[in-house]
């Protein structure tokens, strides 16, 4: 994992720089903090290899529940293994520091990546959302739901690779005092039913990527506003301007596919990442088709577009 430039504050976090965890991870630049941890580049002189030590922040090291749940959240995480999602290689507590231990990352967060590029292409957008998709398949299968899938947690390697980091890390947060900031990132792509503090399931993850998709085709997310609060009731009430009204080009079947997956009643959604995924397939196979959903969100029919009469 690897977390620069904007995405980050190092004022006043570097005080683990030098620091040797358990004889083996030696701490050597600080790449990121965040209201939960901060997290340093470490070289692992057992394997001599580079890695990313992310360390809880002393105030939670020393709350014994916080410190259970981190690490039974932390053992669960570390049995995913799939190529796009940031490996976890060891858990551990040595001198009162909490910390995991996962694979360091040479990319920049898709937040970044959004900033410097702008809105995607249909062709782009599809290759990041596929494999999104294909990270929380594999997630999901597994019984882990992220909770919080944002583009800044969502890494892209040099070579087009999509990399989805903190995986049922969120779990956590109801435990983690004065996380204002994390909540307002993670406010414009929090599921309605996440908002209203009701049951969280997969379909939650969906709609966070539709909204990660939405703003990957626009440049934008569908609700801003000037508190938390009132993004979270635009969530929950939905209503968001179709992305073809404001960036034009976008092809309809993908459009149909954001939009689906952000539907505000969970029911209304794709039921799983396997079926987002059938559905993306099958529009990169061919752009022009475009799709009609079915109760509880299933697809019911694919379709080539009928092409434009001339006026």
């Amino acid at each position: 994992m690897n977390l620069r430039g904007n995405d980050m504050d190092t004022k006043n976090q570097d005080k683990y720089r030098g620091m040797m965890l358990d004889g083996r991870y030696e701490l050597v630049e600080l790449i990121g903090s965040g209201g939960m941890a901060v997290v340093y580049k470490a070289m692992c002189h057992r394997l001599n290899r580079y890695v990313a030590v992310k360390i809880m922040r002393p105030e939670l090291a020393k709350n014994e529940k916080f410190r259970r749940r981190f690490q039974t959240e932390s053992q669960a995480i570390a049995k995913l293994s799939h190529p796009n999602i940031v490996g976890v290689y060891d858990v551990s507590r040595t001198d009162h520091v909490e910390y995991i231990v996962m694979e360091l990352v040479d990319g920049i967060t898709l937040k970044q990546y959004l900033q410097d590029h702008g809105p995607l292409d249909a062709v782009q957008a599809v290759d990041f959302s596929l494999q999104i998709a294909r990270a929380l398949a594999h997630a999901h299968g597994k019984g882990i739901v992220h909770r919080d899938i944002k583009p800044q947690n969502i890494l892209v390697v040099n070579d087009g690779v999509i990399k989805v980091a903190d995986f049922g890390i969120a779990n956590l947060q109801s435990e983690v005092p004065d996380v204002e900031n994390e909540a307002i990132g993670s406010v414009h792509y929090i599921s309605p039913e996440q908002a209203k503090g009701a049951w969280v399931d997969d379909r939650s993850d969906l709609y966070s990527l539709g909204v990660v998709m939405y703003e990957m085709l626009t440049g934008r997310t569908p609700y801003d506003g000037e508190t938390p609060v009132s993004v979270a009731i635009q969530h929950i009430n939905g209503g968001a301007p179709l992305p073809s009204t404001l960036v034009t080009g976008i092809p309809r079947g993908l459009e149909q596919i954001t939009m689906h997956a952000m539907a505000s009643n969970a029911d209304e959604r794709y039921s799983s990442a396997t079926e987002m995924l059938r559905d993306m397939e099958e529009f990169r196979k061919n752009p022009s088709l475009t799709f009609v959903y079915g109760p509880g969100g299933q697809t019911l029919r694919k379709a080539p577009q009928a092409p434009q009469q001339p006026q």
